[in-house]
C-alpha cells in the first residue's frame, strides 16, 4: 500500500512538473513570437527607408542625366572638343610610357 501511495505521489509530482514545463514553454513561445513580430516590423521599416532613398537617388540621377544631355545638345562642339583633347592627352601619355619601357628592353 505504501508503494502505491509513493507511486501516486511520484506521478502527481511528475504531472505538476510537466504542467510547469508546459507553462514555461508557452511563455517562451509567446516571447519568441513577440520578438519575431518586432524584428519583422523593424525590417519593414528598414526596407521602406531604403526604398525611399533609392527612389530619391533615381530621381536625382535622372535629373542629372537630363541636364547633362541638354548641355551636350546645346554645346556639341564643346563636348566633342573635350573628348578629342582627352584622347590626345591619353595618346601622349601612352606614348611616353611606351618609350620609357622600350629603353630598358629589347624586342628582338
Amino acid at each position: 500500500m505504501a508503494d502505491a501511495v509513493k507511486a501516486e505521489d511520484i506521478q502527481d509530482a511528475m504531472k505538476k512538473q510537466i504542467a510547469d514545463l508546459r507553462r514555461e514553454m508557452n511563455k517562451i513561445n509567446k516571447s519568441l513570437a513577440e520578438r519575431a513580430e518586432e524584428a519583422a516590423d523593424q525590417a519593414a521599416g528598414w526596407y521602406d527607408a531604403a526604398s525611399d532613398r533609392a527612389s530619391r537617388t533615381a530621381r536625382q540621377l535622372k535629373s542629372s542625366a537630363q541636364s547633362v544631355s541638354e548641355t551636350v545638345q546645346q554645346n556639341p562642339g564643346t563636348v566633342s572638343g573635350a573628348l578629342a583633347l582627352g584622347g590626345i592627352v591619353g595618346l601622349l601619355i601612352g606614348m611616353m610610357i611606351g618609350q620609357s619601357g622600350s629603353r630598358d628592353r629589347r624586342w628582338y
